[in-house]
């Protein structure tokens, strides 16, 4: 049996689903069964725990052998910081004594050590954290996930232009949830003694511009990308309605992805599922 933690979200779900076309054995904790309907109907089987109960959830560990950890992304408007250490401590304490075989983690690219920068210092905590735990511990590390551009679907189509943090013309790694849900599948599927770090993205590398083209295909209307100025961005964060300390943290991801600008990896896997593909997937199902 595979565990799935946060598997209701596109990633978790992906992985969930990859098992299950595989005919494995797929059990998803989640807070709430009715979040857990549509992966009921394909075949797994839903446990409902709060990760904070950690009691609780070192239960539902107990019932399979092998899980996918996904650190819940913590609500905007709150200490995303704060709240996702939280999560990440209680994970932790709650794999102590659950008898699972190997754990596989999604983090991703540019994690580093430090404090008050989002996912890149929260994850790579986490990363060291599973490191010094017994359960051997598998690392996938995901590109910028093409989904980040979905929450702005309805603003492209009300005024046909894309907000970007990022340089139009800045080529990053991308990659789909499925493809991502396919790696992590794939890891926790290998033998126990899988344990290197492995990178994860696309078939390709893409820039804003590439994703208002997308859109615009997609759409049938002209898109044009939209930059928000550096020195906007806590204030373009804070106007979506994150907190100031989240505001901060997210501004420093996107402020670290431009400056560092992530690395080739010789070894990273390539999803198969192209930008283009994905945005019109994404329309088709929004409407």
């Amino acid at each position: 049996m595979h565990i799935i933690l946060g598997g209701t979200g596109q990633v978790g779900s992906a992985t969930a689903r990859a098992l299950l076309a595989r005919g494995e054995p797929v059990t998803v904790i989640t807070r709430s069964a009715d979040h857990g309907a549509k992966l009921q109907e394909a075949g797994a089987q839903i446990l409902v725990a709060d990760i904070h109960d950690t009691d609780r959830l070192r239960q539902a560990f107990r019932v399979g052998r092998r899980a996918f950890l996904l650190n819940p992304p913590a609500a905007p408007s709150t200490d995303t910081d704060k709240e996702e250490r939280a999560n990440l401590a209680a994970i932790i304490t709650a794999l102590d004594g659950s008898g699972l075989e190997k754990v596989v983690l999604a983090s991703t690219y540019g994690a580093r050590p430090g404090e008050r920068c989002g996912d890149l210092t929260v994850l790579h905590e986490f990363e060291k954290a599973l490191n010094a735990q017994p359960i051997p511990s598998a690392v996938n590390r995901a590109a910028y996930y093409m989904s980040n551009w979905g929450g702005m679907l309805d603003a492209i189509r009300a005024d046909g232009k894309l907000p970007s943090f990022l340089p139009a013309d800045l080529s990053i790694p991308m990659v789909a949830p499925q493809d991502l849900g396919e790696a992590a599948a794939n890891r926790l599927l290998e033998p126990v003694g899988d344990t290197d770090l492995k990178y994860v993205e696309g078939p390709e590398r893409y820039t804003p511009r590439d994703v208002a083209d997308a859109f615009s295909e997609a759409l049938d209307k002209p898109v044009e990308v939209e930059i928000i100025p550096r020195a906007s961005w806590v204030e373009a964060f804070k106007k979506l309605g994150f907190s100031d300390a989240a505001a901060q943290s997210y501004a420093c991801m996107t402020g670290t992805m431009l400056d560092d600008r992530p690395p080739e990896f010789e070894k990273a896997e390539h999803g198969r599922t192209t930008l283009r593909n994905y945005v019109r997937d994404l329309v088709e199902h929004a409407r």
